[in-house]
């Protein structure tokens, strides 16, 4: 039976998002129908509305969240209805040739629910990441959808479905940073959070945060960093080779921009290693000196969602939480509703918040609300 949704729209690039009401369709085989209870504004989000990533407009947005599962699909058990899950948009489809060779954070096929999202004059609406978490419910994959305890902030733990696993699995996953090492974050948003976070989580000796906002910055200090820089006014690379000696061993950028990933890769001591987190927009491209790569022996990775995998990954993140080791409650600076996404959007661009979270009515019980009655408190 269809149900009627709330949803956070954009029809065209560039536009202004739209909160309309829309029809989901039942749950097909493999898929479950969940009510998104909270849900973080990403700057992916913000890419796809501005144009800059995807092409399947009109778009629900978002796709980081925690929600509840309502209804079950043809051939479904598990998660039941009622378990609280956070969502992932990189759900291993066990069937490719990276996912048959053991290594599913590089799966060609990531499992998606079928377009099961319509306005209301029948028009299919594209979900970004395949989730489209910015509505009250949507249709995911079984798979897509991670089970978690209850008693846990659903806009902290929301923040697992991207910012947390992306940041934190570029740390543990596709860099591996050692214990004692020295590192370096290209920019500080949630993303560059996590990264530091992750970094300390680890060992790391010292831990470098460049940006070029001074609340980021600060932030950044609070989250571990051992070192900051403001770009506006330093050479960040000239800063870290003049407290290092030779450079870092590690550099990650956040950002997505060719001169950040310049500036990481030239950060790194002789056979470093620099990750691209950022994303970049369609028509970036990255000016190289090869003969200063070689020299350098430098090492330069590209990863997605911090090479997670969600069932093994997105439990872990969440009982560091749990345990106070992730500090996730301080990453939310603002919690929103659907109706506050323009705002949130201008407030991302300027870099005055790290997440806004969109909390959608009133809590079920098994949820904490308030993060100042946490165990962060």
């Amino acid at each position: 039976m269809t149900i009627q949704a709330r949803a956070a729209i954009v029809r065209r690039a560039g536009d202004p998002v739209s909160i309309e009401s829309i029809h989901v369709d039942n749950p097909g085989p493999g898929e479950i129908l969940v009510r998104v209870v909270a849900t973080g504004v990403c700057h992916t989000d913000l890419h796809v509305k501005l144009g800059n990533a995807g092409t399947r407009f009109p778009y629900v947005l978002g796709h980081e969240a925690t929600a509840v599962v309502e209804e079950l699909g043809e051939g479904v058990a598990e998660p039941a209805v009622g378990t609280i899950v956070v969502l992932t948009w990189r759900a291993p489809c066990r069937r490719c040739r990276y996912c048959v060779a053991q290594r599913p954070e590089f799966c060609l096929q990531p499992q998606t629910a079928q377009p099961r999202m319509r306005t209301t004059d029948g028009e299919v609406l594209g979900r970004v990441l395949g989730l489209g978490t910015f509505a009250t419910h949507t249709v995911v994959a079984a798979a897509q959808a991670i089970a978690i305890p209850v008693g846990l902030a659903p806009e902290a733990t929301a923040l697992v479905g991207c910012a947390v696993g992306t940041g934190v699995g570029a740390v543990l996953n596709a860099a591996e940073v050692e214990r004692g090492s020295t590192v370096a974050v290209f920019g500080c948003g949630t993303i560059g959070a996590c990264v530091i976070q992750g970094a300390r989580l680890v060992g790391a000796a010292r831990i470098f945060a460049i940006d070029r906002v001074e609340r980021k910055l600060a932030w950044a200090r609070e989250f571990g960093a051992t070192d900051t820089v403001d770009a506006t006014i330093e050479d960040a690379v000239a800063v870290i080779k003049e407290r290092t000696g030779s450079g870092v061993t590690y550099a990650f950028e956040c950002v997505g921009l060719p001169q950040t990933l310049q500036q990481a890769m030239a950060s790194c001591e002789s056979g470093g290693l620099c990750v691209m987190i950022g994303v970049p927009t369609p028509t970036a491209e990255l000016p190289l000196s090869m003969s200063r790569f070689f020299q350098a022996r430098g090492h330069l990775k590209a990863t997605f969602f911090g090479d997670c995998v969600p069932e093994r990954d997105i439990p872990a993140y969440v009982e560091r939480y749990r345990r106070g080791e992730l500090d996730l409650d301080r990453l939310v600076t603002a919690r929103i509703s659907l109706d506050d996404l323009e705002d949130a959007f201008a407030r991302l661009e300027r870099g005055e918040v790290l997440r806004s979270v969109v909390v959608m009515g009133t809590q079920s019980p098994v949820f904490r609300s308030d993060a100042s009655d946490s165990h962060f408190a």
